[in-house]
């Protein structure tokens, strides 16, 4: 179940990746997707990593002040 869910997330990112480019909120969404279900299988070394490519976009997007980094920085704690 989790693997199908990382092909169809990682297929998200391409696209999102592709029209709206890596520095992009949506796009820091997408690599908040992958960093959880990669957390699900167990892989969190990989799922931390992306979390932080999402937080630091979100950041530079969005702002440290911005309501919705609470929640990037909370996958991140997990």
């Amino acid at each position: 179940k989790h693997d199908e869910a990382l092909q169809w997330y990682r297929k998200d990112v391409a696209t999102r990746e592709r029209m709206l480019g890596t520095d992009h909120s949506l796009t820091a969404t997408s690599y908040r997707n992958i960093g959880n279900a990669l957390h699900a299988q167990g892989k969190h070394d990989e799922a931390l990593e992306w979390h932080r490519k999402a937080v630091a976009i979100r950041e530079r997007v969005l702002g440290t002040d911005h309501p919705d980094m609470a929640s990037s920085y909370n996958n991140i704690g997990s």
